[in-house]
């Protein structure tokens, strides 16, 4: 630790290749976000609501560009309502074109529809609410994010981790 306080140009290479990973994972995931017109290209499904098809712990690769056709009956698609700002993982159930293209969702897993769950006096989703529909996704990868906000000690853990080996690298 003090060898790199008496020689400044490795702990400086050191931190410029850390910033130069933290400033390429944000340029990949804004590329993503352009690409797919979705403000949250990938998430994680928190809930069991959507199974079989998904898994609590799927990670879920979303596209919000309509170039063949607008999101319809069967769809799943990611939304998200005013007031609540975990996205929801459901199938469109109905959809109402006209004015405005209107759509109800409900869970696979679930009993009834999704009105409960959009905001107070929406019967219905816009299209603006919609982030975008399900166009891949990998089993259980996305169980490291869930593990990280259930229990908050593991990020302390994790960091503590990395800054530890990064601390005892060596050259």
């Amino acid at each position: 630790m003090l060898s790199s306080l008496q020689k400044p140009r490795p702990a400086a290479a050191q931190l410029l290749s850390f910033g130069l990973i933290l400033s390429t994972a944000f340029m990949m995931w804004k590329g993503l976000s352009v690409i797919t017109d979705s403000p949250s290209p990938i998430v994680v499904v928190l809930t069991s609501s959507m199974e079989p098809a998904f898994q609590r712990g799927d990670l879920l690769f979303l596209n919000n560009r309509d170039i063949v056709s607008e999101p319809g009956v069967g769809d799943i698609v990611v939304y998200n309502v005013d007031g609540i700002d975990i996205p929801i993982v459901h199938r469109i159930i109905q959809k109402w074109e006209g004015a405005g293209t209107k759509f109800l969702t409900k869970g696979d897993n679930n009993m009834a529809d999704d009105t409960g769950l959009y905001a107070k006096g929406q019967n219905y989703l816009g299209r603006e609410n919609i982030i975008g529909s399900v166009i891949a996704y990998v089993p259980f990868v996305g169980y490291v994010t869930i593990l990280l906000s259930e229990y908050p000690w593991l990020k302390t853990v994790m960091l503590g981790l990395m800054g530890l080996m990064v601390i005892l690298q060596r050259e």
